[in-house]
């Protein structure tokens, strides 16, 4: 087992990587330096010819709150591109997407709730297991789109617009009906149910997982998946280039230069 100040790694069998969001006392609220650990850490997986299969979960009584809006995300950040508004939602973004390009899958283990952010990262992941008692949502749409918005891309439209525009929240089995995660299992059962989901799939060639795994998601790209969340999340941050814009204005006419 190897450790690291935010994410917990080590190989629980055989073929199978395991990455713990390790602050439990933040309900695994995530800062730039816990996501460029999982990143990086899924990408060296991703190299490791001993690894077959990454599993995700959180440490504690959650698998994550969200992104940690009380730390400096504004510094540091792993995966952008642009020093205007859009730059944390385009860094987003590009970290989440990562993990599809990545040749070995993927899986969320979500125990308590995955929350905002933490609901953006169970949909980066090629597949997600959940708890029958964890919670899903996203109580950001409330007020804003979410910056990685999976959801009118991965969902069919009824459920992305009851996440998105009723704000509800899913319970562990309704989630999985939902397609918000692939199966929900007792709460006392789940690690040792994704493990033995994991070890099967480790048992198959990585070439043959890799090709499967382009086969899913070629498709989702076909039907503009990453392209049209880039596109929500330049929505998003629309309003904040707007202020922007009016402040320059404001100051403009503040001094004189009305030009």
């Amino acid at each position: 087992m190897s450790e690291s100040a935010h994410v917990t790694i080590d190989d629980p069998a055989e073929g199978v990587r395991r990455f713990t969001l390790n602050r439990p006392e933040k309900r695994n609220a995530m800062d730039n330096q816990l996501r460029r650990e999982l990143l990086e850490g899924l990408q060296a997986a991703d190299g490791d010819a001993s690894v077959k299969v990454s599993i995700v979960r959180g440490a504690g009584k959650c698998f994550s709150s969200g992104y940690d809006l009380g730390s400096d995300l504004g510094s540091d950040q792993p995966y952008w591109t642009s020093e205007v508004g859009m730059k944390w939602a385009r860094h987003v973004t590009a970290g989440w997407t990562s993990l599809w390009d990545l040749y070995k899958p993927v899986i969320a283990q979500v125990h308590g709730y995955a929350m905002a952010g933490g609901l953006e990262l169970v949909g980066a992941c090629d597949l997600a297991y959940g708890a029958e008692d964890a919670k899903f949502s996203h109580p950001v749409t409330r007020f804003a789109l979410p910056d990685f918005d999976w959801f009118p891309t991965h969902l069919p439209p009824r459920v992305a617009m009851e996440l998105q525009v009723a704000g509800r929240v899913f319970v562990g089995s309704e989630a999985a009906q939902a397609g918000i995660i692939n199966q929900a299992f007792p709460a006392e059962e789940l690690e040792a149910k994704v493990l033995e989901i994991a070890s099967a799939m480790a048992a198959t060639p990585s070439a043959v997982l890799a090709v499967n795994k382009r086969a899913v998601h070629t498709a989702i790209e076909a039907r503009g998946g990453r392209s049209v969340i880039r596109t929500l999340g330049d929505l998003q941050a629309g309003p904040h280039l707007q202020q922007l814009g009016g402040d320059a204005i404001l100051e403009q006419v503040k001094s004189g230069n009305k030009a």
